[in-house]
């Protein structure tokens, strides 16, 4: 349409549309009259202001020069990122994921995680010796729980120093190691040492792990070892070029 014979481009009134649309407006008659009186609008407005002289202050100008700035840069970041999905959909395309590579990393994981699931409490200590005085404690009676109050775990600290369900393979080698040999309800006699601190852990429950088979873990290990794939091109490109 025009107003006062100047156009307004549907490129303009789609984003006005879409933006409509993004805050739950529901395509139809309604949301397009509704967008062409707000382009009227606005359009009106804008031919009053530039009558006014209000586009040619200082600072007005400076402003609006500044923001068309930044919306240049959002505009060539959103073309980039579109040409940029296209490369990596291209060249994962040309080098696929195979089926194999997919159901050899499913057997790595399948052989790390073991058969069983561990219910896992902790305190994390970054001393040796008051993870020392935290067994010291426990072995005259105290409560795992309000120990677990003192732990350098934060995430944990307010939940009696609860890990939840896990299989070893998601613990540091030490953790898993110590988490192994224990029987439910008891606690490790000595601080198990990791790169985190010195942790006293305590095995509340174990339970047979329920495996998810390859067909449903197809999806996350192809997603994952194309990342992995175009993370690798990345670094080999990057390795080649001369970043000043």
């Amino acid at each position: 349409m025009t107003v006062n014979g100047n156009p307004v481009s549907r490129e303009m009134a789609e984003a006005f549309i879409n933006q409509a649309k993004a805050h739950g407006m529901p395509a139809g008659p309604q949301l397009t009259d509704h967008v062409r009186e707000e382009l009227i609008r606005r359009e009106l407005l804008w031919q009053q202001a530039r009558k006014a002289g209000i586009d040619t202050k200082a600072g007005v100008a400076a402003r609006a020069e500044a923001e068309r700035k930044r919306m240049a840069v959002q505009a060539e970041a959103a073309r980039q990122t579109v040409i940029i999905r296209a490369y990596v959909e291209d060249y994962l395309g040309k080098h696929p994921v195979s089926d194999a590579d997919l159901k050899t990393e499913y057997q790595q994981l399948r052989a790390k995680g073991g058969n069983t699931d561990y219910k896992v409490r902790h305190v994390l200590l970054r001393d040796e010796k008051e993870a020392q005085g935290i067994i010291a404690r426990l072995n005259k009676g105290a409560k795992f729980e309000e120990l677990a109050r003192e732990s350098a775990d934060s995430g944990t600290r307010d939940s009696g120093g609860d890990l939840g369900w896990s299989a070893p393979g998601r613990f540091a080698k030490p953790f898993a190691e110590a988490v192994t040999l224990l029987k439910p309800g008891k606690y490790t006699p000595a601080p198990v040492k990791t790169e985190f601190g010195y942790h006293v852990i305590k095995l509340e429950d174990t339970r047979p792990l329920k495996v998810p088979s390859f067909d449903e873990m197809k999806p996350l290990l192809k997603r994952q070892a194309e990342d992995q794939a175009v993370s690798k091109m990345i670094d080999g490109v990057r390795s080649k070029a001369k970043i000043d």
